[in-house]
């Protein structure tokens, strides 16, 4: 007779846990001590964090991801890359090598910058785990961001990085490295005789560096590749990509529990909407421009350096004489964020609306302008303040146009036609540009068109504030709210520095 033993669990019968035992347990958690700048992200991070941190983190590293993919798109050499990308990671993600400390080793300043970046990389990848298609882009870009760290890392560092992993490969022994001499001297490129001897050799699944292989950059034998140490990037970022799939993967099997909890689910999906384009509203301090007193009768003289969007409620405003609701509330805020008084606001759209009589203006519109403004309506704390400019995230993602409206975004709500139409209304006759805006509106990088056809506009002006210095690379980045468009075209065709323009987007909009 076969004895039962009662803490033994039937196969057949699903196993139950005393829930309170499930609900109580104490969690595990793992300290990182984050030894090495560089970081693969296999392991999640298990402390606590400070709701404010999670979707500040976030939203940090979202502005990095996007000007890397942005310089992606614009097809910018790896140097003027990384030289782009310097000072917004110095700002929005700093992380400096073990060498810049005193100690040598990692102290807590260090750990506070490396803690940030693991962190904002999982909440990200909670953000964009849910389709194919964000997982995709997500694995690229950040690929793109560990290449760029890899790149700029301290050799002594990056080898003592690269030896913590636990990669797959094989050391070449130097008897196997003596007798394919020959062969990995004809397939490998500018690679003399002396450092097959004196370096090392690893021996890789071809299918992990296809780049090399495409490229013809190393010899191939029996489906292995022998790779040389100076291309020890391609392995290092292929286990990286390797590692960053199975994770998205497993990530968005567990996506259907946090529905569950309240806080997160809308700071996760205000996140992978502004993946599309970073969210960004303009500081207080940036809503006027030195020397440029904006008023009614100086709208129709500076529409020139509007953006497409301002450019095309303009023109329907005064050609109907009339915009519908969403219409008005976007040009009226863009244009309190040129610094345009509400009195002046008022007088604008009163001579606009030339077809109505005073009467029906003051009954239907004038309150609609000063709620704006916040002058009258909404509660204590936004009264005095009114709404804030739409961003191009808000524009796109927000009140889709319908029939007989004219706002949001032309690149995302125009069809092809009417796009080009309205572009060479603008005057933007360049057939490559015209061109080029067409594959970024079929791609959905609509905010790459815009900024696309905003430096053809200011080519000649932008190759002078880059050539004697005057304009940081930081007040050249991607334009991702149309009064910065605004703001920067007219400082450059006023011949002005962009002093003024820093701080444009210290403010992250709030939902």
């Amino acid at each position: 007779m076969i004895r039962h033993d009662s803490n033994r669990i039937d196969p057949k019968r699903r196993a139950t846990i005393d829930y309170k035992k499930k609900q109580f347990a104490s969690p595990s958690y793992k300290q990182h001590d984050y030894s090495h700048r560089l970081n693969i992200y296999q392991l999640p991070p298990t402390a606590e964090i400070r709701l404010e941190e999670f979707e500040q983190w976030a939203i940090d590293r979202l502005r990095i991801l996007a000007e890397l993919e942005a310089c992606t798109f614009r097809n910018k050499t790896p140097a003027e890359t990384a030289d782009h990308m310097r000072p917004l990671l110095d700002q929005w993600l700093r992380l400096d090598p073990n060498s810049s400390s005193a100690h040598g080793y990692t102290d807590s300043r260090l750990q506070t910058q490396r803690r940030k970046d693991h962190y904002s990389h999982f909440i990200l990848r909670l953000a964009f785990s849910a389709t194919e298609e964000s997982r995709r882009r997500f694995a690229r870009v950040e690929g793109a961001l560990f290449r760029l760290r890899f790149q700029t890392e301290n050799v002594r560092e990056r080898q003592d990085f690269v030896a913590s992993l636990t990669l797959d490969w094989e050391v070449v022994k130097v008897d196997e490295k003596r007798a394919l001499a020959q062969d990995l001297l004809n397939a490998t490129p500018a690679l003399r005789k002396a450092d097959i001897e004196d370096g090392s050799w690893f021996k890789v699944d071809f299918e992990t560096v296809p780049e090399l292989v495409e490229g013809r950059r190393v010899f191939v034998k029996a489906g292995k590749a022998y790779v040389p140490s100076k291309e020890q990037m391609s392995i290092v970022l292929a286990g990286f990509h390797d590692r960053m799939e199975k994770g998205l993967e497993l990530t968005a099997r567990a996506l259907p529990r946090l529905d569950e909890d309240d806080r997160l689910s809308p700071i996760l999906d205000h996140l992978s909407k502004t993946f599309a384009t970073p969210d960004s509203s303009l500081a207080d301090s940036d809503t006027t421009l030195p020397g440029a007193p904006f008023t009614a009768y100086s709208i129709d003289h500076v529409s020139q350096h509007f953006p497409l969007c301002m450019r095309n409620l303009h023109m329907t405003l005064r050609k109907n004489s009339h915009l519908k609701h969403y219409g008005r509330l976007q040009y009226t805020l863009f244009l309190k964020g040129l610094g345009l008084t509400m009195e002046d606001c008022l007088i604008f759209w009163r001579q606009s609306f030339k077809l109505i009589t005073d009467d029906t203006f003051n009954k239907e519109y004038r309150y609609n302008t000063r709620h704006a403004y916040g002058d009258v309506g909404g509660d204590a704390i936004r009264r005095g303040r009114g709404y804030s400019p739409f961003s191009c995230q808000k524009i796109l993602t927000e009140h889709p146009p319908g029939s007989g409206e004219s706002h949001g975004c032309p690149y995302r709500h125009f069809s092809m036609e009417n796009l080009t139409g309205l572009l060479q209304a603008t005057g933007v006759h360049d057939r490559d540009v015209l061109r080029a805006v067409k594959d970024d509106v079929d791609k959905k990088r609509y905010h790459i068109a815009c900024n696309r056809v905003f430096e053809w506009a200011h080519k000649a002006e932008l190759q002078v504030v880059k050539g004697n210095g005057t304009w940081k690379a930081t007040e050249l980045d991607t334009i991702v709210h149309p009064n910065t468009y605004f703001k920067r075209s007219y400082l450059l065709k006023s011949g002005l520095t962009g002093d003024s323009e820093q701080g444009q987007d210290e403010q992250t909009e709030r939902y």
